[in-house]
């Protein structure tokens, strides 16, 4: 990271000068943003930011942009960088803003999108870039011979296009990331819900929680201590008891010392969002199923969850199509290997273009999405199982197993979604994709 910056006027910082090369080889070291200001000191992290302003928006991404530069025309004699090697996050939505950059004033030449790393103790899936500054064709793309690569590091239809959408702001969020051991289990929520505070307030600071294993799972009962998004140390020490049960587990684990008593991310936003509302539409971030469920809206999700403040039948629908499943997994990344799933993030609704619905398709898209419901929760939760029985019903493993009659249930929204677009129902992904594309350029971004 010492070569990103060039320090030796603590009044100018500016970046390093890269000596002329004909190719940089690198290995850019991973530090995710939560962990980039505790591993790199506070000041560090604002200086390279402040350097870099909006080239690269977090972790390490400015050595792809100096790899690109120092290798440029305008640097030596030489033309090409390759090798910035990682998780397959280099065809994800940070990392992709970055290539996009490279390709807009060179491009890339080679790439290997997921490959195995197994080495010295890590267990990784890596991806390997080649840039210069457009001279080199053809590309390269896992070992085939190709006209170009996306930023995304596919090649054909170029969804980094995609655009957010101004009508899709403000409604689809990552949940709460409490950032500490906040969490509480049903037991000792009984406890804290039951001390009287000092001014006979309620002990409201106690709220249902729910994570990811719970969402797809049987849900335990869990709780949390949440005082909210912005309440004063003073405000919170008079939910007494709460209070107390997290002095010394939070307070001492924390890197927060000033605010330690309130999340790390509360996402006031969200908070604000699903106020006044019954329910909420949630979805597991990391995930091999992408599925879709209601949420009680007095539940604070975690930062597991991307929440869609939104709770109408129609909405559900159309988020567990086909439709938008093609469209999430194609717009997203994948964990590891393709076995383990795919990351769903609120950008991934934000640049989904819903269809415009008549009166009657709207009215098929919401009966579908009830029967679908109706079926899954009478398949959840049959009357009179056995507990031991009961314990493996969860949403995982029903989709896992696939039904006939679920794949029945999917097939009848798939139709009804694909009618409010006026596409037929065996509308294959490819042109489905080219569909979605050309009603998202088509439509205001944000």
């Amino acid at each position: 990271m010492d070569a990103l910056l060039d320090l030796s006027d603590p009044t100018n910082p500016r970046e390093a000068e890269w000596p002329a090369a004909e190719f940089i080889v690198g290995n850019p070291p991973f530090l995710g943003g939560s962990l980039l200001r505790s591993g790199l000191g506070a000041d560090y992290t604002e200086t390279l930011w402040s350097v870099f302003d909006d080239r690269a928006s977090a972790n390490v991404r400015p050595m792809l942009l100096l790899a690109r530069e120092g290798a440029g025309p305008d640097r030596g004699e030489g033309d090409e960088a390759s090798g910035p090697a990682r998780d397959p996050g280099h065809s994800g939505q940070q990392d992709r803003r970055v290539l996009e950059r490279i390709n807009e004033s060179g491009g890339i030449f080679f790439a290997r999108s997921d490959d195995p790393w197994v080495l010295s103790g890590a267990n990784v899936h890596i991806s390997f870039v080649g840039q210069d500054d457009g001279g080199e064709a053809p590309a390269e793309l896992d070992g085939t011979t190709v006209a170009g690569i996306n930023a995304n590091l596919t090649v054909g239809l170029d969804l980094t296009l995609a655009r957010r959408l101004q009508e899709n702001l403000g409604i689809a969020f990552e949940g709460d990331k409490k950032g500490g051991p906040f969490e509480i289990d049903d037991a000792m929520a009984k406890i804290l819900l039951a001390v009287p505070n000092p001014d006979d307030r309620s002990n409201t600071a106690v709220r249902p929680w729910v994570n990811g294993q719970d969402l797809y799972g049987r849900r335990a009962r869990r709780w949390i201590v949440d005082f909210g998004v912005d309440m004063p140390e003073h405000q919170a020490a008079l939910y007494e008891a709460p209070f107390q049960h997290i002095l010394g587990a939070v307070r001492q684990t924390t890197m927060r010392p000033a605010n330690w008593w309130r999340h790390g991310r509360p996402r006031p936003e969200m908070r604000a969002a699903v106020a006044g509302r019954q329910r909420t539409i949630a979805t597991v971030r990391h995930s091999k199923h992408r599925i879709w469920t209601w949420l009680d809206a007095a539940v604070l999700p975690d930062s597991a969850l991307v929440v869609v403040a939104e709770d109408d039948d129609y909405t559900f629908g159309v988020l567990h199509s086909r439709v938008h499943e093609v469209w999430a997994r194609a717009t997203g990344t994948q964990l590891r290997e393709v076995e383990s799933g795919f990351r769903h993030t609120p950008t991934r609704f934000e640049t989904f273009p819903f269809p415009r619905p008549t009166d009657e398709s709207r009215e098929a898209i919401t009966a579908a999405a009830r029967e679908l419901a109706r079926l899954r929760d009478g398949w959840l939760n049959p009357p009179g199982l056995d507990p031991a029985e009961l314990g493996g019903r969860t949403l995982t493993n029903l989709y896992n197993a696939r039904p006939t009659w679920l794949g029945h249930a999917h097939a009848a929204l798939d139709t009804a979604v694909l009618a409010a677009y006026g596409w037929p129902p065996d509308l294959t992904a490819e042109p489905l994709l080219a569909a979605l594309l050309a009603l998202n350029l088509a439509r205001e971004p944000a």
